[in-house]
């Protein structure tokens, strides 16, 4: 094939016939003949030589130029492609490295296998910037939904075709056991765009929580305006979800809005969700009162959080039990996505069982350390005393309320406390320094005898071994493995001591060993409460 006059022309009507058809840009066609020309003029005139095509955009015309570059003396390596500044000298006025020397040559005569490798240079071009527009198109719509219609399914996983691309709906993504044929429309969330070797990936969702987050988007208006905002969705696709509104107009209920005339709005959404069924419940602040509204329709007599385990407790009666739990924890597991916190619920006779197992204990604890009869000891733990501690050090008149107790009989309480703590600190210092710990460790200021017990008989005898723990390690904490929240026990936990308490004596000890600046202290503190502000916000 020559690139003579008569088909100079057809270049430019082939380059925008074939950007109209992939809607690319015209240019990166042109770019790509360029190429595919230069190539076969190479194979032509020599590999080594440095052949370059221009194609005219406006008469289509191809000039072939051969270029070759001014290298210094020692730099010379290809003689086709470049030359020494001697050699310049014949067709350059004063050339210095680094100038080209630019001559017409004449066009090739393109043979089959010439014609063939441009053709595969043209097609790959143009599938790459095919490509790169389909990714510039879909990787800004991640989050939103889209309608395609399918075109074919492989292994449970269904091609969508989205206009200017195809996605992928994998069967993983699909409600329940959607079933779809070819050409069937089909609305998805778009959940992610990657870009890959063979080509930008889109990937739809329809379980998804956001997907259902979104179709209200499009069904609310007040949502669209953001009168209305989604504050967290849980779903169990094509059974049930929860999702949790909040208005910020007081004469707007979020509920009703999101519900629709006769239930019209919502309904739209549960069609497209394959019937799941929605409930919808209003966010408040107050994790105690969201959970409630959470775990509707059951009703709840108490809740009980416990902020540093990331754990709640919920009691309901015995009648509501099975509807707080649901088929198959359906109901309360879906409280907990929605909440972010695991949930334990128990009934009134469970919690009650469960109160007066502690309430034995303590008062068998009084009844066993200050030689109280029960009915003292009970009175003691029905006032809220829970610990020796708190009989020994609070102030008189808190005793002094319990009926039956004068100023001789609390103080009689009080001396019993104060002696047995301090036959236990007596005891547990012996035992601590039988096991080596030195008097660094036992001095340090906010570490009880008991407390410094522990430590020993877990190896830790010296302020350099308690400088080395993590405050995890004391205080304890909470870590997830594989999805599940895994109770850390600490060392001092069973002490009260708060992770705080943990991190600024480990600190301490670190500045009194000499490991820490006490100016780098200050600036931990600084910038551990400013983590925790940032957490409470």
């Amino acid at each position: 094939m020559a690139i003579t006059s008569a088909n100079q022309l057809e270049l430019l009507q082939t380059a925008e016939a074939v950007a109209r058809e992939k809607m690319i840009d015209p240019a990166l066609v042109v770019e790509a003949m360029e190429e595919s020309l230069a190539r076969a003029a190479k194979s032509r005139y020599g590999s080594e030589m440095d052949i370059r095509v221009n194609i005219d955009r406006k008469t289509g015309r191809a000039k072939f130029t051969r270029v070759r570059t001014v290298v210094a003396d020692d730099a010379l390596e290809n003689y086709q492609a470049e030359m020494t500044v001697e050699q310049a000298r014949q067709y350059l006025e004063d050339p210095k490295v680094g100038d080209t020397f630019v001559e017409e040559v004449p066009p090739v005569e393109m043979g089959r296998i010439a014609a063939q490798s441009a053709k595969q240079v043209i097609l790959q071009r143009v599938r790459e910037a095919e490509r790169d527009r389909q990714y510039e198109e879909f990787k800004d719509r991640v989050g939103t939904i889209i309608n395609g219609q399918v075109k074919r399914e492989e292994y449970g996983n269904v091609i969508v075709d989205v206009g200017r691309g195809e996605a992928i709906l994998r069967r993983n993504e699909k409600i329940g056991r959607e079933a779809y044929r070819p050409n069937d429309r089909v609305r998805c969330y778009i959940k992610d765009v990657r870009r890959e070797q063979r080509g930008p990936q889109i990937f739809l969702s329809r379980t998804d929580p956001q997907f259902m987050a979104e179709l209200f988007k499009m069904e609310v208006p007040e949502i669209y305006d953001g009168i209305i905002e989604i504050k967290a969705v849980a779903r169990d696709p094509g059974s049930r979800a929860k999702i949790a509104v909040i208005s910020y107009d007081n004469s707007i209920d979020p509920v009703g809005a999101c519900v629709g005339m006769r239930g019209s709005r919502v309904q739209a959404v549960v069609n497209e969700l394959q019937g799941e069924k929605i409930d919808i419940i209003p966010w408040n602040q107050d994790q105690a009162t969201f959970l409630v509204n959470a775990l509707q329709p059951a009703e709840v007599s108490k809740v009980v959080i416990d902020e540093d385990a990331g754990r709640i407790e919920v009691v309901v009666p015995e009648e509501q039990l099975s509807l707080a739990i649901g088929r198959r924890g359906q109901n309360v597991r879906l409280a907990s996505q929605l909440t972010g916190l695991d949930i334990d619920i128990m009934t009134e006779a469970q919690d009650s069982e469960r109160r007066q197992k502690d309430f034995e204990e303590r008062t068998r604890l009084f009844m066993d350390t200050l030689d109280l009869d029960e009915f003292f000891a009970q009175l003691l733990v029905s006032e809220g005393f829970t610990t020796l501690e708190e009989v020994a050090y609070v102030d008189l008149d808190e005793l002094l309320v319990i009926d039956g107790v004068d100023e001789d009989t609390a103080n009689e309480l009080q001396a019993r406390a104060r002696d047995l703590i301090e036959a236990q600190a007596t005891e547990a210092l012996e035992k601590a320094r039988a096991l080596g710990v030195e008097d660094s460790l036992i001095e340090f200021e906010g570490l009880t005898p008991q407390m410094v017990l522990v430590l020993a008989e877990d190896g830790v005898k010296t302020l350099e071994d308690f400088a080395t723990c993590a405050d995890w390690e004391l205080a304890g904490g909470w870590t997830t493995v594989d999805g599940a929240r895994v109770k850390d026990e600490g060392l001092l936990e069973k002490f009260d001591v708060s992770l705080e308490e943990a991190q600024t004596m480990v600190m301490t000890a670190r500045v009194m060993l000499g490991w820490v600046d006490p100016a780098d202290l200050g600036q931990h503190v600084d910038e551990t409460d400013g983590d925790d502000t940032e957490a409470e916000a």
